[in-house]
């Protein structure tokens, strides 16, 4: 029964749009309109409908700490709008000062007036293919793992109840789950622990 709540789970996992660069305003917005876009788009990732993808507050402290240029008006451009983006991702795994470090070059060059359109665009557009790839290959490796076979997925309700919402795991299923939750963790883990290290390299 489990396996079949795991493929339940990875088939919403991968179901998202992504929010292309072009569907980002290029009209300036206020900060109230900045999180209510970003809440809109974003929404699917947050782990609790009540959580919030992105507040005011956290606008202000990316300000503070350099990640964001200062607002032109009180509206943000589509600058800020993809420097924002990437850092509701970033932040899952990455420290606030270490998102700063890694953006500092081009905020520093923007804020000095250079111009970073083209730049800005393709690190973003390189985002979006590498999570596209990333995630199919992340569904095909996983589903690879607990051996998603669809004649292991019968229907169990005599087993469990119609109307029980409750999973019932063996000891065995247990077992497996919590060693997938240390495969994916360790996997995290090492590839957070190498950003950390080229970001300490090259961003001083």
């Amino acid at each position: 029964m489990y396996k079949e709540e795991l493929k339940k789970i990875l088939e919403k996992f991968s179901d998202f749009e992504q929010l292309k660069f072009y569907n980002i305003p290029d009209i300036d917005l206020y900060m109230d309109q900045v999180t209510t876009f970003v809440e809109e788009k974003l929404g699917y990732l947050k782990r609790n409908e009540e959580d919030s993808a992105l507040t005011k507050t956290m606008i202000n402290n990316y300000t503070k700490a350099g990640i964001l240029m200062p607002p032109n008006k009180k509206k943000y451009s589509k600058h800020h709008m993809v420097f924002i983006i990437l850092t509701y991702y970033l932040k899952q795994i990455l420290s606030i000062n270490d998102i700063q470090r890694l953006f500092s070059p081009i905020v520093k060059s923007i804020n000095s007036g250079e111009n970073h359109d083209k730049d800005l665009e393709n690190i973003y557009n390189c985002f979006l293919e590498i999570e596209k790839n990333e995630m199919d290959k992340f569904i095909r490796d996983l589903k690879d793992k607990i051996s998603l076979d669809d004649s292991e997925f019968k229907n169990s309700e005599d087993s469990i109840g119609q109307t029980s919402k409750k999973i019932n795991i063996d000891k065995e299923g247990i077992n497996s789950l919590i060693i997938m939750v240390i495969m994916l963790v360790v996997k995290a883990n090492i590839e957070k622990r190498m950003a950390e290290k080229i970001i300490d390299k090259f961003f001083e």
